[in-house]
């Protein structure tokens, strides 16, 4: 047995390294709790949880910015606060994020709730709420070393109006889809409701508090031990629930083990049978709860089908598959994907919600069912021959994840040919043909007429004058005659 004196010294020692790993990395947290609610009835823990991890996160070396009972432009600017503050630590900072509230989930999204919002139908949280997605997006966009979630938000839904068509808990949020370096734990399962418990903290800090001081543990050791300490504490009733993309050692007391993270193999179903055979029903339950696996799950409701905790188990494995279909439901965002949900889990709580997203997108082309397809047999194609294990594909891989790209081979396209104009017809001289005038005139005189005299006593002449123009009509004998020939000639 360890005396009280040197646990309290070891303790002590563990906070010392903690303070110096602090020193070599910038640790700055958020920490927010929502109790005094306007509309609904106050929630008496979250003002006691956030004082309490605001303590425990000092003492980690953490400098901790606190808030509380905010309204939705509050809630909002203080996230921006707090993302500026960590854009002025640098990018080798861990940030840190606890929240303690109420959480809704409305058509397949996330919501932390403020204490200002009053809804009277599901439309209104959108407007009134903020979006988890946001404060992610808000904490990616500036560069860190690691990002760390905390949700205390999973409780009962409060408000009578959209109690009865909204789904339970919170919709599955997997870390692996966004940007890398992100831990995210959850007071509960997806799906599930978080216990506010009977003391001074809800089950879930009261877990945290007590397991992050324990020098030495990385923080997905930690998150384990708060599963089983949760699970116990409620009597299987809650689990919490945690997804990590983190690349970097993180610890909240001791220094960070330098290197990559060793990669943990993943039992099957008949290996985690092999290892729970004989075991009391209570460690075998502790184990799979540490590893939080459907594998595990499926193994032990199977082996102790019988017993509380096995149904429990059973109760676990079947919403956790229902989630993860929703999750695949909700990322398609398709009216086909929405109606085979409501075929596969006819009776589940988001049943209403996925029919009315049906409806909703029953007249809209199916771009993303036609993309997802060409995409996976592009895959399948790329894998070999009939039989060779596909590739996988994840339709949540979109904008926020540069995560994993599938392979699509590229399609020769025939290039059209060049069209060859015709020459243009040659210009034709069309100038009319130059005339040429001689200008040597000749002209030719005639000689003078004869002039007759008249005979004696009266008489009358007529002459006759021709000319190509026409001439003079009329005249006297043959003068008069020659000169219409003149006048009618050149």
């Amino acid at each position: 047995m360890i005396s009280p004196v040197i646990r309290h010294i070891v303790l002590a020692a563990g906070i010392l390294l903690g303070s110096h790993a602090a020193l070599a990395e910038n640790r700055v947290a958020l920490v927010i709790g929502q109790s005094n609610y306007r509309a609904v009835v106050p929630l008496p823990n979250p003002a006691n949880d956030a004082k309490a991890v605001s303590q425990m996160l000092t003492e980690s070396g953490f400098e901790v910015l606190t808030a509380a009972d905010l309204s939705q432009n509050e809630l909002r600017a203080k996230v921006g606060d707090f993302a500026a503050r960590v854009a002025e630590k640098g990018p080798d900072t861990v940030a840190l994020v606890f929240y303690a509230g109420h959480g809704l989930q409305i058509d397949g999204e996330n919501f932390l709730v403020p204490v200002d919002v009053d809804p009277k139908r599901e439309t209104d949280i959108p407007l009134q709420a903020v979006r988890l997605n946001d404060i992610l997006n808000t904490l990616a966009s500036v560069p860190s070393k690691t990002r760390i979630l905390l949700l205390d938000s999973c409780r009962n839904n409060p408000f009578p109006d959209i109690s009865k068509t909204a789904a339970r808990g919170l919709a599955i949020v997997d870390a692996k889809t966004g940007a890398p370096g992100t831990f995210m734990s959850f007071s509960t399962s997806p799906g599930a409701e978080a216990e506010d418990g009977s003391g001074a903290n809800s089950p879930y800090t009261t877990a945290l508090l007590a397991v992050a001081k324990e020098p030495g543990l990385s923080i997905e050791d930690t998150f384990k031990r708060v599963r089983v300490a949760v699970n116990k504490a409620t009597e299987g009733r809650q689990t919490p629930w945690d997804s990590s993309s983190l690349t970097d050692d993180f610890r909240f007391v001791g220094p960070a083990v330098a290197g990559p993270k060793p990669a943990s193999a993943k039992k099957t179903v008949d290996e985690w049978k092999r290892d729970l055979k004989g075991k009391p029903v209570e460690a075998a339950n502790e184990l799979i709860v540490a590893d939080g696996t459907d594998e595990a799950y499926d193994a032990f409701a199977t082996l102790y089908a019988q017993t509380p905790l096995g149904l429990q188990a059973r109760d676990w494995l079947v919403r956790h598959r229902r989630m993860k279909a929703w999750n695949d439901a909700v990322i398609l965002n398709t009216a086909a994907g929405y109606r085979a949900f409501s075929v596969q889990f006819p009776d589940s709580d988001l049943t209403p919600t996925a029919r009315k997203l049906e409806e909703r997108l029953r007249n809209r082309p199916n771009f993303v069912a036609t993309v997802a397809t060409g995409v996976g047999a592009a895959n399948a194609a790329v894998s070999g021959p009939a039989g060779g294990s596909p590739q996988p594909t994840n339709a949540s891989l979109g904008p926020t994840c540069p995560c994993t790209t599938p392979i699509v081979p590229l399609k020769k396209v025939d290039t059209p040919k060049k069209r060859v104009e015709p020459d243009p017809p040659k210009r034709v001289d069309r100038t009319p043909p130059r005339r040429y005038v001689d200008d040597d005139v000749v002209v030719v005189r005639r000689p003078p007429p004869r002039y007759y005299e008249p005979v004696p006593g009266p008489r009358v002449g007529i002459g006759i004058g021709i000319g190509v123009g026409g001439g003079y009509g009329g005249g006297y004998g043959d003068r008069g005659g020659h000169q219409g020939r003149s006048r009618g000639g050149y």
